[in-house]
């Protein structure tokens, strides 16, 4: 194992790009400057972070930081799950026996609930007694939910008594987000004396994706001058919009001009390295997340002759999120395939505490390259676990598994080193 990043395989074949072959050869300085990172800012207990892989270019487009999709993860990976929690929990609550973690409110979506209980079951293997606690008012009694994999999800009522929250007589010393608030902060969690991980702030009734970018396009830029390379190659180019209103269509001059910008600031790029691709813009909500208020523009005027179903799609999020800032972002490409049909796909991982753990790809049949692949239709495919070792691969071997992920690690932890920053401001 390289530092914490497990081996996997990738769909990407081909010889090592220059971009992955300059990561590895200084890997030694990578290593050695994030492990100054954490000392100065904490990682968050855990995170996903969805990377696209463009060749010339390798970068972050969401960063989630409650994460739900342990199930889509191999079943490898349980060992390096495991001690990633023990690790975030001598960090976060060393004494804590017991952990109680708050579900999504959306408990129909079965997928879900695998996700929840995999982690559920990955907190116990780690030596802590855990149970899982739903906010929604029609859950008053527990609920048992067979799940496709034949395992059994039981949602317990959360009930607050002073400043602590518990599930009848089991009281925890551990709360565990993993419902991304974008329903708004619940008046139930706040001002507990339990430790609650991730903080309220963390949900996107607080959070900003442009925040997290800035900080991003920061990290990004202070290890590209220690391994000096131009950060546009790990960083996506981003702005905000603000002030939008789709349906009332508020905003769109401003927006046209935004990403008429952005088009020409990502054609100069692609100028200056001889890149003979169209350039494109990922408009999508400010906050939010499951792929909800996105769309791809090829060109400014496509703002201003959005019909109504497209406006109604971009005007609100998640749990009726309405949407009225939105990030204005460059669109990366994905070239990575999968399977005979050569299924477009890109790569998500995921991390607990700063370790990577595991991930798989998003793969969608029916999207092409520029295209947003959180959408239905998508399926997950697990990465292969491999055989671990202490070293990559040397780069004679050129597609060797190791040395492919390796650079997913790097990214994915700059994304959660930015994430650390956001928290902490």
């Amino acid at each position: 194992m390289i530092s914490g990043v497990p081996h996997l395989t990738t769909a990407l074949n081909g010889p090592i790009l220059q971009l992955e072959e300059h990561l590895l050869t200084h890997q030694t300085e990578v290593e050695a400057w994030f492990r100054e990172q954490w000392l100065l800012t904490p990682a968050p207990f855990y995170a996903s972070v969805d990377l696209r892989n463009a060749g010339f270019k390798l970068a972050p487009v969401d960063t989630n930081l409650f994460p739900a999709g342990f199930n889509n993860l191999n079943p490898a990976f349980m060992p390096l799950c495991i001690h990633a929690v023990q690790a975030g929990i001598e960090r976060a609550c060393p004494r804590a026996r017991r952990a109680l973690i708050i579900a999504e409110n959306h408990t129909r979506n079965l997928f879900y609930l695998e996700s929840i209980e995999t982690l559920r079951q990955v907190f116990e293997q780690a030596g802590l007694e855990a149970r899982i606690g739903s906010l929604r008012d029609d859950i008053t009694e527990p609920l048992d939910v067979e799940l496709p994999s034949g395992k059994t999800c039981k949602l317990e009522p959360v009930i607050r008594d002073g400043d602590r929250v518990s599930l009848g007589d089991f009281s925890p010393c551990l709360v565990l987000l993993n419902n991304d608030l974008s329903g708004g902060r619940p008046e139930i969690l706040e001002g507990l004396e339990q430790q609650l991980i991730p903080p309220l702030s963390a949900g996107w009734s607080d959070r900003k994706k442009s925040d997290h970018f800035t900080h991003y396009h920061d990290v990004a830029k202070e290890l590209a001058q220690q391994i000096k390379i131009d950060p546009w190659l790990i960083s996506p180019l981003s702005l905000q919009c603000g002030e939008v209103n789709f349906m009332e269509r508020n905003g769109g001059e401003c927006l046209a001009k935004n990403v008429e910008n952005m088009l020409s600031s990502i054609q100069s790029k692609y100028d200056e390295y001889g890149i003979d691709k169209e350039p494109f813009v990922v408009v999508k909500a400010d906050s939010g997340t499951y792929g909800m208020g996105i769309m791809m523009v090829k060109h400014a005027d496509e703002i201003a002759s959005l019909n109504r179903k497209q406006r109604t799609k971009m005007s609100s999020a998640k749990e009726g999120l309405v949407v009225d800032n939105v990030l204005v972002q460059e669109g990366v490409y994905t070239f990575e395939t999968i399977g005979d049909d050569s299924a477009v796909a890109e790569p998500v991982v995921y991390m607990m505490d700063h370790f990577v753990v595991g991930g798989f790809y998003r793969v969608h049949t029916g999207r092409g390259v520029n295209e947003n692949l959180n959408a239905p239709g998508m399926h997950f495919e697990p990465l292969a676990f491999v055989q671990p070792c202490n070293t990559p691969d040397k780069l004679d071997v050129p597609d060797a598994e190791p040395n492919r992920f390796y650079a997913y690690g790097v990214i994915a932890r700059l994304a959660l080193l930015a994430a650390a920053r956001e928290l902490a401001d």
